[in-house]
């Protein structure tokens, strides 16, 4: 037997399909948290890390799917420069990228690697890779990155067309590789958190209203296969994006006073 949805439930779906457009809500973050600037999965870790930008805690944080707070860690040895994505490697570590340069005049980057998560309480030091940008390159805001082969890429946040650089996953310093760089159809086109897939087969840019899937690419010439627009339906300051598996990710957006901030479910 087949019970017909009552108008009042009925209305409420509806809405909530048209607030969130395509996505799926999944948890609402922790109220503590007004700009959660990233998300990241972990091997061996169950929650979605996150971290909050310029002026913020130099802290990292471990969400259960509802968005509450489970771990809350201090870097001790790291300043919260600009701090902006976060990537994570086949062994477990989890990379904060502070490389957010809204002045468009650093000149010095970081990327700090927290190792063994599942132990650290509540405290521990980093190791620090930093880097420099060629010398004909214009410094720019970047906000996404991921890893691939041992090397981070790291997308700049502009409006109409991103810059890619590698920089080798080693601790030290460096100066970054140019890599490539791309321009987007349409208006509002800046990147403002990137992520690939574990199989290392998809690549997804996020915008605040969209995000680009890229694939059939070759080594790390990732506008050159498939390139992907798909419109979300919802506008948000949306800041964070990784995969939950090969076909599916989490987003996340910061607080924008008129709506919570949410973990997002999306089906590429």
């Amino acid at each position: 037997m087949t019970f017909p949805l009552k108008p009042i439930l009925v209305s409420a779906l509806l809405l909530m399909s048209c607030k969130t457009g395509k996505l799926i809500v999944v948890g609402s973050i922790d109220s503590d948290l007004k700009e959660a600037s990233a998300a990241q999965m972990v091997k061996n870790s169950d929650l979605i890390w996150t971290i909050e930008d310029a002026g913020n805690k130099n802290n990292i944080y471990g969400l259960d799917l509802k968005g509450n707070i489970i771990k809350d860690i201090d870097i001790s040895n790291a300043k919260n420069q600009d701090w902006e994505d976060l990537a994570s490697d086949t062994e477990g570590n989890l990379y904060i990228g502070d490389f957010g340069n809204n002045s468009r005049k650093r000149e010095k980057f970081f990327i700090y690697k927290v190792e063994n998560l599942a132990t650290i309480k509540d405290k521990t030091e980093a190791q620090i890779i930093s880097f420099t940008l060629p010398k004909d390159i214009k410094s720019e805001d970047f906000e996404g990155f991921f890893i691939k082969n041992d090397n981070f890429y790291i997308f700049s946040k502009e409006n109409k067309k991103t810059m890619v650089i590698k920089v080798p996953n080693q601790i030290g310093e460096h100066e970054a590789t140019y890599v490539t760089e791309y321009k987007f159809k349409g208006k509002d086109t800046r990147v403002t958190a990137a992520d690939i897939s574990p199989n290392g087969k998809t690549v997804v840019l996020l915008n605040h209203d969209k995000v680009w899937k890229l694939t059939d690419f070759k080594n790390d010439h990732f506008f050159s296969g498939t390139i992907k627009s798909i419109e979300l339906d919802h506008d948000s300051q949306k800041e964070g994006v990784c995969f939950k598996n090969n076909s599916a990710i989490y987003i996340t957006d910061e607080d924008s006073g008129k709506e919570d901030n949410n973990i997002y479910l999306f089906k590429l």
